[in-house]
């Protein structure tokens, strides 16, 4: 008798964004609790809070992403300039990427920031300022960036992905502690993040992987 294939389980992927998933659900229903309770409105008075929130800022990823179009790039060894750029431009471009999706979903779901509520649930209406994002939190733009850095980040060095999504996770923390986001707001940026890093990632030419040592 012939087993039975093994069925195919569900990859990392899709466990992540399930999970993901879930937790902006629950976020959707503790937010005010959590807004009231995960407080420390002085964290970017320390330069730990600082370099934290800095995770989400882009041009701190578009200056990595230069260091590593310069690693890669090694013209004493012939190495075409439009290889060594994959590394670098996969990270700016996730990044970039995230931020700008954030943008736009700020833009269509409309819920203000919880710092002008009261941590309750208010969206703006479209005759109030339609193509503007100011006061406008859900996703966090900055936790956006910074969950898509850290998932090209992983998937490049995968062997230090746990540091970078950390550092992705701080980011948010700050976001949420100031006052100038919920909950929900941050986890729904990481699930935007890691999807536009994975999209990207998944775009990528077979030979564009990272480029070992060897090569470098």
């Amino acid at each position: 008798m012939v087993p039975a294939p093994p069925r195919d389980r569900p990859g990392p992927e899709i466990l992540v964004a399930a999970t993901l998933i879930g937790l902006f659900v629950v976020a959707q229903v503790t937010d005010q609790w959590l807004f009231h309770h995960v407080v420390y409105s002085g964290i970017y008075d320390h330069g730990w809070g600082r370099m934290l929130r800095d995770a989400g800022y882009l041009p701190v990823w578009a200056l990595v992403g230069t260091a590593l179009v310069l690693q890669d790039w090694v013209p004493r060894a012939g190495r075409a300039f439009g290889r060594a750029t994959r590394r670098g431009l996969l990270l700016f471009g996730s990044a970039a990427t995230g931020g700008a999706v954030a943008e736009v979903l700020k833009l269509t779901f409309r819920r203000e920031r919880p710092g002008l509520t009261d941590g309750v649930h208010v969206f703006r209406p479209w005759s109030d300022h339609p193509f503007s994002t100011a006061e406008l939190g859900l996703p966090s733009s900055e936790a956006a960036v910074a969950f898509a850095a850290a998932a090209a980040l992983a998937r490049l060095f995968p062997e230090s992905s746990l540091l970078w999504y950390m550092l992705a996770g701080g980011c948010a923390l700050t976001r949420v502690a100031s006052g100038a986001h919920f909950v929900s707001d941050v986890v729904l940026a990481a699930l935007v993040g890691y999807l536009a890093a994975l999209s990207l990632w998944r775009r990528r030419s077979p030979r564009s992987g990272a480029v070992s040592e060897g090569d470098a």
